[in-house]
């Protein structure tokens, strides 16, 4: 029986890992695989290339630990189809096979592998079209006159930095001038520091 590593990855701390998990040991018992690790990389993008869980599985790849690795999506190892085939080419050489089971790959054939290069060139340029879109988007907005990200805040520094120091308390002030605590701190030692500057 064939020896494999599972390779598990959310985007957020709020998602839960567990469907694949369930997923893949299901799929490693039809394949007849033995799961002898699991790596999951939680709250961790995709477009990172360094992962924490991810470089442990190719740390363990040099290590012959196990003959396979399955993923439950191509998506959840890379997403870009440079970092997507430097992975399989590392694992290729060290005689480690790639199962994708949502795609239903398995690197074992030449057929497997150019499929893989196939989906992965349509995923990131799946992913270029939606960025450019935003960005699109983010143009014409800014074209109708739209504003794009926060609303400057409108704030008397003068009378902010007057009251703190007139002996007015933090939550006070906070409150006077619709800022967070960390804001009037933020402010008054600006304005400290500017005082500082000129008198000296």
């Amino acid at each position: 029986m064939k020896r494999a590593a599972v390779y598990m990855r959310v985007s957020t701390v709020d998602q839960n890992p567990a469907t694949q998990s369930i997923e893949l040991h299901l799929f490693a018992r039809q394949r007849g695989y033995e799961i002898v690790q699991e790596y999951t990389d939680h709250g961790v993008s995709g477009t990172k290339v360094r992962r924490p869980a991810l470089d442990q599985l190719v740390k363990d790849a040099h290590r012959r630990k196990f003959d396979a690795v399955l993923v439950w999506s191509c998506d959840r190892l890379a997403r870009s189809t440079k970092h997507f085939l430097q992975v399989l080419d590392e694992l290729n050489e060290l005689g480690i096979q790639f199962l994708s089971q949502r795609e239903a790959i398995d690197t074992d054939g030449a057929l497997g592998r150019a499929i893989v290069v196939i989906i992965s060139a349509i995923a990131e340029l799946e992913r270029s079209l939606i960025v450019e879109r935003v960005r699109a988007g983010m143009r014409r907005a800014k074209l109708e006159g739209r504003r794009i990200g926060r609303t400057p805040l409108n704030i008397d520094h003068a009378a902010l930095v007057r009251d703190r120091l007139s002996g007015m308390s933090l939550t006070q002030c906070a409150k006077r001038h619709g800022l967070s605590r960390a804001s009037v701190v933020r402010f008054v030692r600006e304005a400290q520091t500017r005082n500082a500057a000129q008198s000296s």
